[in-house]
């Protein structure tokens, strides 16, 4: 286990924001887990590769940095294949590497930032699909009783960007590995309008696995802006979910807003299109500002503060729900010990 006293996380973080921890703690193996002091909630945080946090100040305690490696294939059953993959994983590296063993069910998730290990946290999702319909389960180490715990799929109580490990028992584990169910037989996911175009403008009529993939790498890459050059998380905030009887009064004022209905009748509406409509698009304030590709996105530009980007991120707030009266809910997980 490698040890750094007083650590700047600044290339921890995908917004490269500066900011400090008491302790920086690299754990490589599941058996150093044993001889870890206590999990403090206060003061300490965990935090795979910094994708989906945003630094509003430091850390008071101290940071344990989850790179436990390693991809398994545990079983092939009737074409099904189930792998376990260590959370430290990279999860783009991933998605490659099961292409290459020619197993599918991974490609529309293609080029997302983060370890493998925070994928359930976040339930990841993007060209309609997302990880909940990949996972078998996740093994973790229990702060609480100092022990491993096997949670099933249905355990873990994913929801829309959202889980038991990001909401309801928030700190109390750490991710060790996940075990993903996948298969030898390509079945694309074409649900996604964009995508289909994408592929059809490449000619793909019948695609394969490896052609969804960079079908989905090209749509990324032309949509948000590269982490390595401009910080940022990806998308900042989720799109809202309302009910039909919401989302019919704003439809009614609003008759180009983009939705989609969910599998509990619920509207899915764009966030973005919202960001767009008040005019924040390309807003800076500073070194913070609102990617001109994507409004969703926020961009730390040169040397912006987690402070100011979160400020950033409240003013996007305020304006969205003065015009349309909906919260926008931001995706990042924000750091604050003193609030």
């Amino acid at each position: 286990m490698k040890v750094t006293e007083r650590p700047s996380l600044k290339a921890f973080n995908t917004f490269r924001v500066d900011a400090r921890a008491g302790l920086l703690l690299t754990i490589e193996t599941e058996e150093e887990l044993l001889s870890l002091s206590p999990f403090c909630a206060k003061r300490d945080l965990v935090l795979g590769e910094g994708s989906n946090t945003l630094f509003a100040g430091d850390v008071p305690g101290t940071v344990f940095l989850n790179r436990i490696a390693g991809k398994e294939i545990l079983e092939v059953k009737d074409k099904q294949v189930l792998v376990e993959v260590g959370a430290g994983e990279n999860w783009h590296q991933l998605v490659l590497w099961s292409l290459k063993h020619n197993l599918y069910g991974l490609e529309n998730l293609s080029l997302i930032p983060g370890s493998t290990g925070a994928a359930p946290i976040q339930n990841i999702g993007a060209y309609g699909m997302e990880l909940s319909s990949v996972l078998e389960s996740v093994t973790a180490w229990d702060w609480q009783k100092s022990a491993w715990v096997t949670l099933r799929q249905d355990e873990c109580e994913l929801g829309y960007r959202d889980s038991r490990f990001k909401s309801r028992e928030r700190d109390r584990y750490l991710i060790t590995s996940v075990r993903l169910q996948l298969d030898q037989e390509f079945r694309p996911r074409l649900d996604y309008s964009g995508l289909r175009q994408e592929l059809a403008m490449e000619g793909s009529s019948r695609p394969t696995g490896r052609a969804v993939s960079d079908a989905v790498i090209r749509l990324r890459r032309a949509r948000l802006p590269d982490p390595a050059v401009a910080g940022n998380a990806g998308s900042f905030f989720k799109n809202p979910v309302v009910s039909r009887s919401d989302g019919s009064a704003l439809l009614a004022d609003n008759p180009d807003l983009p939705y989609r209905l969910t599998g509990d009748s619920m509207l899915k509406i764009s966030a973005a299109w919202m960001i767009e409509q008040c005019g924040l698009k390309g807003f800076r304030n500073g070194d913070a500002g609102i990617s001109d590709q994507h409004a969703l996105v926020l961009v730390n530009y040169a040397s912006a503060t987690g402070a100011e980007i979160q400020k950033l991120a409240e003013h996007v707030q305020s304006v969205v729900y003065a015009q349309f009266g909906i919260r926008l809910e931001p995706e990042p997980r924000i750091i604050d010990f003193s609030a």
